[in-house]
């Protein structure tokens, strides 16, 4: 009888599956983690992230020792023990190990030899060789589109940006720069904390008296960018995991936080309760909501390309076949979100994406349909002038702020009505 796998390591494994088999991202991970301990369950996504990070460079060092690519399982199993082996793993262990895994699949029982044969020889000089490979390229899909809108150039930077992977941002409850000393963080120029080493979030200093919740530094940005909402009532349409509903409450708004998911709604819920701030809950579709409001922040559905620096899998998900069917929501719920400002009233749009047609082609378009709708420029502390976008909205790219860490992708747009 085969030994029993570490969790952590077969866990990884079926989640590398889900991506590369299903299009499914490792976000939906949830049954995969069930019965894990909450170490194994860490384990399993850090492993199955930098997996993906890195697989381009786990692929090329693989073909060098296979005469046919096997089944996308064993090919996981492969990648995962490289990456491993490659970034100083005990080669005992984690050879002994992915032949364990391959050992208790009833479709992999017959790939154990080749898994402790190719994976014996990556142990020789696997990481020096590693090391020499370029930095990962995004899937052509995606690469092309984006070299057309950025350069070459640009998204060369960009992927390095991906592949150094994401620092966690915080923000501030209340004073920003006196969280930055509690928690031993760097205070960004546009008031975002950053940590660059990090255990245990829940663990850090002021989590449990809510002074403080997770958001990239970008993410931040929108709700900033409307500015004084003290006292205001303020639609935040696509409001989990509520952020930017926080933020907003923080500001003193009124605050209606929507969403289609009365599920992801629940995670709204229990942030606003740690931090102790309060807004109406509403589940339901945006397109169909009803009402009159002062401001609106609509961070719409996209193909939240702007992530992948924190979320490697998403290029390799399904939702390059999605991205046109999202641009045809989006404008459907810009239309819909103007038509519930009061007049006077100021809106941000908003879209995670490197993608221009999530973004400042929306905005170009929309500005065509709707005589009322003016850009105001963004006066957010901290931006560089070099990030505004032609049409008068804000662009944000991963290769930004290299010095620092980077942010997220992002584009925003400050909208005022009559």
């Amino acid at each position: 009888m085969p030994q029993q796998p570490s969790p952590a390591r077969k866990a990884a494994v079926d989640l590398l599956d889900q991506v590369l088999d299903d299009g499914r991202p490792l976000s939906e991970n949830i049954a995969i983690m069930e019965g894990l301990s909450p170490a194994d369950r860490a384990a399993a996504q850090r492993l199955a992230t930098e997996v993906m990070r890195g697989m381009e460079r786990a692929d090329r060092l693989l073909q060098h020792h296979l005469r046919k690519k096997p089944t996308t399982r064993v090919m996981n199993i492969l990648r995962l023990g490289t990456y491993e082996l490659c970034h100083g793993g005990a080669a005992h262990g984690v050879v002994s190990d992915c032949v364990n895994v391959a050992a208790v699949g009833q479709h992999t029982q017959g790939a154990k030899g080749l898994v402790n044969a190719v994976l014996r020889k990556m142990t020789v000089d696997g990481e020096e060789a590693w090391n020499k490979l370029r930095v990962p390229r995004l899937p052509k899909w995606l690469r092309g589109p984006l070299v057309e809108a950025w350069g070459s150039e640009t998204v060369t930077a960009m992927e390095a940006a991906h592949f150094k992977g994401a620092s966690l941002d915080l923000t501030a409850k209340g004073d920003a720069e006196a969280l930055a000393k509690q928690v031993d963080g760097t205070l960004l120029p546009t008031g975002s904390v950053r940590l660059h080493e990090v255990g245990q979030v829940s663990a850090l200093p002021g989590y449990e008296t809510g002074d403080w919740w997770v958001q990239d530094a970008a993410a931040a940005l929108p709700a900033k960018l409307l500015g004084d909402v003290a006292g205001k009532s303020v639609l935040d349409m696509c409001a989990a995991p509520g952020g930017k509903t926080m933020q907003l409450a923080a500001a003193g708004a009124d605050v209606t936080a929507l969403d289609l998911s009365a599920q992801r709604l629940k995670r709204v819920r229990e942030n606003l309760k740690r931090t102790d701030l309060s807004a109406d809950m509403v589940p339901g579709d945006a397109l169909e909501h009803e009402g009159s409001y002062d401001a609106i922040l609509l961070d719409a559905p996209c193909s939240a390309t702007g992530t992948i620096r924190r979320h490697p899998d998403l290029p390799h998900s399904h939702v390059g076949e999605r991205i046109a069917e999202l641009i045809g929501l989006q404008e459907a719920m810009l239309d819909h979100a103007w038509s519930l400002l009061k007049p006077g009233g100021r809106l941000v749009f908003a879209t995670c994406s490197l993608i221009p047609d999530e973004g400042e082609c929306q905005i170009e378009e929309a500005l065509s349909r709707h005589d009322d709708m003016s850009v105001l420029k963004p006066e957010i502390d901290g931006i560089d002038e070099s990030w505004l976008s032609e049409e008068g909205g804000l662009r944000l790219r991963p290769d930004f702020w290299p010095e620092i860490g980077g942010l997220d992708g992002f584009y925003m747009a400050l909208l005022q009505k009559g």
